[in-house]
């Protein structure tokens, strides 16, 4: 697939999460939040779903929790132009709460469309609900950040959310920087060795044998 047509599959799968009722959630939005950043992305990052901001706005990660994530993809070497970001419900749960079971199962399709398409080397989850819901975990982010696991064919680098730091301050900025810079540095390696690339795993046939959520 070229990357035009990865572009025009991108764009038409964001007009039908625009257009989805498939949950509860889409009663409450303002506009669904499909994706920011680059197709050809090397680095592809998962949040939970979109907030005040981000459904305001239509673009995940745009609050003071996206503008520290920009600085800090900066001090990597990184523009947010060059990774892409999604969520994994593309609507706002009410007050910020954490997506259902029902609700995730309805909007994956989304997600997993996205990875199959966008590709990416290294897959970075940012906080507890998605590195749990991804890597089917019931360790928390403080034991699982840091490291590599394979995952598809691919490898997952989890991190804190980045409104962890907004509340914690420079020591947890410290952390997700270093692990950004894990997961810059694990990409440029998978990348330069394809044999890296299976990732201890083989690549299903179809993206939605994952059974990513469950």
């Amino acid at each position: 697939m070229t990357p035009v047509e990865i572009r025009e599959r991108l764009d038409g799968l964001a007009g039908k999460a625009a257009a989805c009722t498939a949950c509860r959630l889409h009663k409450g939005r303002t506009q669904a939040v499909f994706a920011d950043g680059s197709p050809d992305a090397d680095i592809m990052f998962i949040g939970e779903g979109p907030g005040y901001n981000e459904d305001r706005e239509g673009l995940p990660f745009v609050g003071k929790a996206g503008m520290l994530l920009n600085r800090l993809l900066r001090e990597v070497g990184l523009d947010r132009r060059e990774v892409y970001i999604a969520n994994v419900v593309k609507c706002r749960p009410p007050n910020n709460r954490d997506p259902r079971p029902d609700e995730i199962e309805a909007c994956k399709h989304f997600l997993v469309e996205q990875l199959r398409l966008v590709d990416p080397a290294v897959v970075m989850t940012m906080g507890n609900f998605s590195t749990k819901l991804l890597l089917k975990t019931s360790v928390g982010i403080t034991r699982t950040r840091g490291q590599v696991y394979p995952w598809w064919g691919r490898v997952v680098v989890p991190t804190f959310h980045p409104a962890a730091a907004l509340r914690s301050g420079p020591a947890m900025e410290a952390t997700i920087r270093a692990d950004l810079e894990l997961a810059v540095r694990t990409a440029r390696e998978r990348l330069a060795d394809p044999d890296a690339q299976a990732g201890g795993q083989e690549e299903p046939d179809s993206y939605q044998q994952l059974g990513l959520f469950g």
